[in-house]
Formats: C-alpha cells, sequence, structure tokens
C-alpha cells in the first residue's frame, strides 16, 4: 500500500514537470541557437478554463513588448471607458450671427478623437468635412469675422512620448496624439526620382501642408526605399534622409502632420473660402492662442458634433493595424479619469499610465512589472512580463464584460491584419487571435490559441535577439506549432 502510494505520488510529480520545472523543447532549441546569445526570451501559456500555467520560461523577465502593449491600453479603454464609448467632435461658435456674418470665431472642439477622417474607416475620409461645410451653411454663415481655431486643449501638447527614437518622430507610423487629430495625423510626400545617385526633387504633398523640407535623399536603383522623415511634434521642419527607387515619375513618403489642429483649421479655412465664405482671421488653436495670451473661455453655440466609430471598432483597428496613433489617443482618453493633486504637474500620458496600473492593481493583477511610456509600444523603455500579459488576457476572456469585444479586436494569424502572413496555411490559422510587437531586436506575440475545444492565453517575448526579425518572425511560428 506504502508503495503503491510512493509510485502515485511520484508519477503525479512527473506530470507536473513539464509544467512546473522542465523547460519545453520547442523552448530549449530556441533559446540554444547561435543568435539568440546574450538574448531575452520569456513565454507563457495559460489555460484559461482552469486558469493553470501550462507552460513558462522567464515569465517574470520584464522585456520590450514593443505593439503588444497595445493589449494593455485597448483591454483597458474597454473596461474603463466601455466598448459603446464613441469621441465627440463639434463646429461651435461664440458671438452672434447676423445678416450672414458671424460676428465671432468659428472653433473646432476636440475630445481626442484619433479617427476623424482616418483611411481605415468605410466612410471617405474627407465625409465628415463635407457634412461640417452644409452645416455651417445651414446655420447661414457667410462670413467670419474673426477667425477658425481649434481648441485641443483637452490633452497637452506632448503628442510623443518623450522616450520615442529620434528615427521614429516624423514618421507616418509614430504620429504626435493630440486633443485633435485627422487623416490619421498623416500626409503624403510626393517625389520625382532621377536616376541613381541623384537627388529626388518634391513635387508637393496630399493633403497639401505648410511644412519645410531638408532634402538630403540619393536614389539607387533599388525596388523600395529605406528613407526617413525625421523631425520633431509642432515644428513645420523635417528632414529627408536615405535612399529611394530611382526613375520613378511619382513616388511617395509618408511622414506625421506636425500639428493637427492647426493644420484642420486652415483646411476648414480654406474649404470654406472655396465656397466663398469670407474670413478675416489667420486660422489658429488653442496652443498658439493661449501661449499669446489671447484664450478665453466662454458661451459657445454647437453647430454640428460628428462621432467617431465605438470604442469597440477602435480597438479592433488599433489591433488588427497596430495603429500606435489610436493606441496613444486611447492611453490619453483613459487618462481624463485622472484627478491631479493640487499644484500636480502631469502629463496626458502619465495620467493615463496611473489610471491603467491603478485599474489592473484593483483588478488583482500584480502590475510591478508593467513600465508604460504611451501606449503604442513604441517606446522602446517600455516593459512589461509575460505572466503580467498572461494575467490580463486571462481577466479578459473570463471576468470583462467587454470579453468578446477584446478578443474579436486581436487579428487571427494567416488571414487578416498585422499577422496575415504569420502561421498562414498551418494548423493554428483559424483558431488562434494574436496582436504581434516587432522594434529593432524586439518580436512579441501575445492572445490566444483554441485547440480542440480549448482555449490557452499565450504571451511570448523576444528581445536583443541577432538575427533578422523575418528570421525570429519564423522561429516563433514553428515554437508556437511544435508547442500545441
Amino acid at each position: 500500500m506504502i508503495q503503491n502510494k510512493i509510485l502515485t505520488l511520484c508519477l503525479s510529480i512527473c506530470l507536473f514537470l513539464p509544467v512546473t520545472a522542465q523547460v519545453p523543447q520547442p523552448v530549449k532549441r530556441l533559446t540554444q541557437l547561435p543568435y539568440m546569445k546574450g538574448a531575452s526570451f520569456s513565454l507563457i501559456v495559460k489555460d484559461i478554463q482552469e486558469g493553470k500555467t501550462v507552460y513558462a520560461y522567464n515569465p517574470d523577465l520584464q522585456v520590450s513588448p514593443a505593439s503588444v502593449m497595445k493589449t494593455v491600453t485597448t483591454a483597458t479603454a474597454l473596461e474603463i471607458l466601455g466598448g459603446d464609448y464613441r469621441f465627440p467632435t463639434s463646429l461651435e461658435y461664440e458671438g452672434t450671427i447676423e445678416n450672414g456674418i458671424l460676428k465671432g470665431n468659428l472653433y473646432i472642439k476636440g475630445s481626442g478623437d484619433p479617427s476623424l477622417g482616418s483611411s481605415y474607416l468605410t466612410q471617405g475620409s474627407n465625409s465628415f468635412m463635407d457634412k461640417w461645410i452644409v452645416a455651417i451653411q445651414k446655420a447661414g454663415i457667410q462670413k467670419i469675422e474673426g477667425a477658425i481655431i481649434s481648441d485641443e486643449s483637452i490633452f497637452d501638447t506632448e503628442g510623443s512620448s518623450i522616450k520615442w527614437l529620434r528615427e521614429d518622430m516624423g514618421n507616418y507610423y509614430a504620429p504626435g496624439s493630440y486633443g485633435i487629430s485627422v487623416f490619421d495625423n498623416m500626409y503624403k510626400l510626393i517625389l520625382k526620382t532621377g536616376t541613381g545617385g541623384t537627388r529626388p526633387v518634391i513635387q508637393g504633398c496630399e493633403p497639401e501642408i505648410s511644412i519645410h523640407f531638408h532634402n538630403y535623399l540619393k536614389t539607387a536603383v533599388i525596388p523600395s526605399d529605406s528613407a526617413y522623415i525625421i523631425g520633431t511634434p509642432l515644428a513645420n521642419e523635417r528632414y529627408l534622409h536615405g535612399v529611394v527607387p530611382a526613375n520613378r515619375e511619382r513616388y511617395s513618403l509618408k511622414g506625421d502632420i506636425p500639428d493637427p489642429a492647426l493644420f484642420l483649421a486652415h483646411y476648414l479655412e480654406k474649404k470654406l473660402k472655396q465656397k466663398g465664405v469670407e474670413i478675416e482671421s489667420s486660422s489658429s488653436c488653442y496652443r498658439i492662442e493661449a501661449e499669446a495670451g489671447r484664450w478665453k473661455e466662454g458661451n459657445r453655440t454647437t453647430i454640428i458634433t460628428t462621432y467617431s466609430p465605438t470604442l469597440r471598432e477602435l480597438a479592433s483597428i488599433t489591433n488588427h493595424v497596430s495603429h500606435n496613433l489610436f493606441a496613444d489617443a486611447l492611453i490619453k482618453t483613459i487618462g481624463l479619469q485622472y484627478k491631479p493633486g493640487k499644484n500636480e504637474v502631469i502629463s496626458s500620458f502619465e495620467r493615463g499610465i496611473r489610471i491603467t496600473k491603478a485599474h489592473w492593481k484593483k483588478k488583482g493583477i500584480d502590475t510591478f512589472p508593467l513600465w508604460m511610456y504611451d501606449g503604442s509600444g513604441l517606446a522602446p523603455a517600455d516593459k512589461v512580463s509575460a505572466r503580467f500579459i498572461g494575467d490580463l488576457l486571462v481577466y479578459m476572456a473570463t471576468k470583462s464584460l467587454e470579453a468578446d469585444a477584446f478578443i474579436t479586436s486581436l487579428p487571427q494569424p494567416g488571414l487578416e491584419g498585422s499577422v496575415r502572413n504569420f502561421l498562414k496555411g498551418t494548423k493554428l490559422q483559424g483558431k488562434s487571435r494574436l496582436k504581434s510587437g516587432g522594434i529593432t531586436r524586439v518580436r512579441s506575440y501575445a492572445g490566444y490559441v483554441t485547440i480542440e475545444g480549448r482555449k490557452y492565453a499565450i504571451a511570448v517575448f523576444s528581445n536583443n535577439y541577432s538575427c533578422s526579425m523575418g528570421r525570429m518572425t519564423g522561429d516563433l511560428e514553428k515554437l508556437l506549432l511544435e508547442l500545441f
């Protein structure tokens, strides 16, 4: 009898060894590859139904998540704001309208909506502007004695996180997030390129925007570019570096709109003048007016309010296409819940980060490994642990009222979004939902895998490897296939 009990105990211990002690062979093989020397690797797989850890490797290691940080941002936004939340943007005026003349200013009141005029929405990017023009005409405004002023005061002027890299700022994928955003805060720079070794000629921007470009680009016989548009938030100067393909009649690079609030005021002014509306003063925005001491709060009358799609839809866009602007706008909107102390000076980013950490701590998740400096994951200083992400994923799947919205916000590998080529044609295609992340020497995935009716939460991070990102992506794909 005693021997049987000992045998049973030994068998139980052996059965649990792969889960709690032994490193799975696929992980061993990956971590022993030559280009993983000096790298950081972290993994956790949790059974959703039972909440048990199936596999773990360095689960408490603090690693750079890259865009996997968006899972934290979107989950928090859905939890706090709710899936039905919509951002409003209003046209308002002060003063009176007499005989077709607006005796006062016309304001664009922003609430932080990152999706106004976004190319990722089903409606045309200019549909909101057409409705605004019609509403202004219906209000009887034929002349504005004042100016068009954007009111972006809901957020501060720190559009980009101070922890972002110089090589990112100015490029289309790293736009600043402000109280007013438009057209994904992105423009296209149109170039005409000549023979190899020559400097391309700048043809213009779409939409038209006032930026001074310092052109240091060169052309070469290559299929695609390795070029950067470098610049700081709110500045109208940009520096062009790198190489673009030769002999192209039209070649475009994408950059970020430096000051979206001011740009939108000018854009609306231009559209109104095309319709015959006279405007006496030059367009402006809250930042400029406040710095000049001209800003005054007063009573305004609303002409029209434009609403964004639901947060449920915005979270899906954020995670499917890895939209950095959407994620950063969400973290700042979360931060509107924060109540600063007396004389406390705190940025819009930091307010959102504090609310985020407090929320998950309240839910019983250890937030010590969560170090956020934005909502998008662009900051290399961002850190998480696989265990934290695994616990968040389990919570969202089992306890959140927005479980369905969050899970479906993650794209299906092999089919859609930023992971449309990952796990393509494998047994996990259509059986998983994963958010990917990738910056220099960082590759990560987090989400859910469903096998034989059981759902698992997974988070895997590889940092500081010395191979290409493509090679690491292939290795992580192989790892997941072997684990499941």
